[in-house]
């Protein structure tokens, strides 16, 4: 902390000090006080302005200056808040506070992190179980079934599908922006898309599609409003 920018922070201050001690020597004037008296006055009372501002400056300065220290000591920046000191000034006061709001909004966003870490991998050992059931479904239809029934294991090769899809939006689900892509798209051509993907599904439950009024432009991503 140089002492030129402490006194330019000071300046309204000082210039207010030096109306009052002009004004008061005028006022002086205009009675009968002692020369030494005129003089004393207006000395006494800068030289204790000063003092003060002096012992203020020593104050924060060896404060601020212990603080780049400390932060030049530091390889992580951050952690600085954790060996901050809470300063005896009521402007360090302010600064102190708000490096420890910081730090508090800092630990919360990382807990944040971790948790959403966790939900990720929670949720991939979920997804890796689950997938590895239509797996088994059409191995166990391979080996009851040696002439190779191609339906019953196309239908469980759309389930894996349907699971990697799954697990790949949840794994981008963080940055949409760069997953999503949003323009004009036919609705008949999602929709017809939509039915033959699924095709093997709707035929073996029965289904029966009735498509209407569905010749129109739409925005949307249709690769995933097909998936």
């Amino acid at each position: 902390m140089k002492p030129g920018n402490y006194l330019k922070d000071k300046i309204f201050e000082i210039a207010f000090l030096f109306f009052a001690l002009i004004t008061i020597e005028i006022l002086l004037y205009c009675y009968p006080v002692d020369a030494m008296i005129r003089i004393y006055i207006p000395v006494s009372i800068l030289a204790a302005v000063s003092i003060g501002m002096t012992v203020e400056y020593q104050i924060k300065k060896h404060y601020y200056n212990r603080l780049s220290d400390r932060l030049a000591e530091l390889d992580q920046k951050y952690l600085i808040t954790e060996v901050v000191e809470e300063p005896s000034f009521a402007e360090g006061k302010i600064l102190y506070e708000i490096l420890q709001e910081t730090e508090k909004s800092r630990l919360e966003n990382v807990s944040a992190m971790r948790r959403q870490r966790e939900d990720y991998k929670d949720y991939i050992e979920m997804w890796i179980h689950e997938v590895k059931l239509p797996i088994a479904g059409a191995r166990l239809i391979l080996e009851n079934h040696p002439e190779f029934k191609a339906t019953k294991i196309g239908d469980e090769l759309d389930r894996i599908e349907a699971y990697t899809e799954q697990a790949l939006y949840y794994a981008r689900s963080s940055t949409v922006e760069k997953d999503y892509l949003i323009r004009k798209c036919s609705l008949k051509e999602i929709v017809n898309a939509a039915v033959r993907k699924n095709k093997r599904n709707l035929i073996a439950s029965r289904f029966r599609i009735d498509i209407r009024d569905v010749d129109k432009e739409v925005y949307a991503d249709s690769k995933w409003m097909i998936s």
